[in-house]
């Protein structure tokens, strides 16, 4: 089924564990996210341990429902997380990442895993019935080029969803804040407390996150000013990290005391939506091909 939505001038390279398609010029975030995703190791890590939670889970198939019988594609799949915690049984799982390491536990989680570059696919248009980008955008150097690109792919319909990218303004941190801030990595390269166990590690996880960093990231009006003139309803809901289905119906959930207390330090109150440091964008297509025209 593959062959039936790739672009008709595209022809795929058949590799052991994925379908190479043509990348385009490297720049340095593309070389990071090959690099980090791509090491079999941290690859692993990252699938053991990132949105693999019930909180994820119940968040997703409320904002999707199951996978079962779908055609789906995750751009910027990485090892597989989203489906390796959603499951189902998908009529056509797609993976897109530019980490043949990451590619290669992702076919074994059941993706048909395709090596491109998540601005630029070689698949038709209006094929999916979900597509997913989760904490993708702010790994990508163009967000609102990948986030068009999937909505490109979205049938009648159809739904794209997006979760997992830091909301600017909650990760905006000013005065002792930003100098907390800039501090963490020497305090968790001196107290071994991080998720990075190496300093090689901790670099290249770094340079993959080039819109996580004060003063960038997600709003709710980048995405509504990108998906509503395509023929999308949009709806975006703020959330921190450890809350589920709740999430859509305009609760929070609890962030972890330091990032409450970034927010604090900044002058703001950490139970304000802007100070949610995800923002989950649940988007359906309502029209066609007129409204991407106009």
């Amino acid at each position: 089924m593959l062959y039936e939505i790739l672009l008709p001038d595209v022809a795929l390279t058949p590799c052991e564990h994925y379908w190479k398609s043509i990348l385009p010029n490297n720049s340095d975030a593309l070389t990071a996210n090959a690099t980090y995703f791509g090491n079999a190791a941290w690859a692993q890590e990252y699938l053991d341990f990132c949105h693999r939670d019930a909180h994820f889970r119940s968040r997703w198939l409320a904002a999707g429902g199951e996978w079962t019988d779908k055609v789906v594609i995750d751009l910027g799949c990485g090892p597989g997380n989203v489906f390796a915690t959603l499951g189902g049984k998908p009529r056509l799982l797609i993976g897109v990442d530019v980490a043949p390491g990451s590619l290669k536990l992702a076919a074994g989680l059941g993706y048909t895993t395709v090596l491109a570059d998540a601005a630029h696919t070689p698949f038709r248009s209006h094929v999916a019935d979900i597509v997913a980008i989760n904490a993708t955008l702010h790994h990508c150097d163009d967000m609102t080029a990948v986030l068009r690109e999937g909505a490109r792919l979205v049938k009648p319909d159809g739904i794209l969803i997006t979760d997992h990218d830091p909301q600017l303004t909650a990760w905006d941190y000013k005065g002792l804040a930003r100098l907390l801030w800039d501090a963490r990595l020497w305090v968790y390269r001196m107290t071994g407390r991080g998720f990075h166990k190496t300093g090689s590690q901790q670099s290249w996880g770094l340079k993959t996150e080039v819109h996580h960093r004060p003063g960038d990231g997600v709003t709710k009006e980048f995405f509504e000013s990108t998906l509503q003139p395509l023929g999308f309803d949009v709806r975006v809901h703020p959330h921190n990290h450890r809350i589920g289905a709740e999430a859509l119906a305009g609760e929070l959930g609890r962030a972890q005391w330091k990032y409450r207390m970034g927010n604090v330090l900044s002058g703001r109150d950490p139970a304000s939506p802007a100070s949610a440091l995800s923002l989950m964008c649940i988007a359906r297509r309502t029209a066609g091909e007129e409204s991407e025209a106009g």
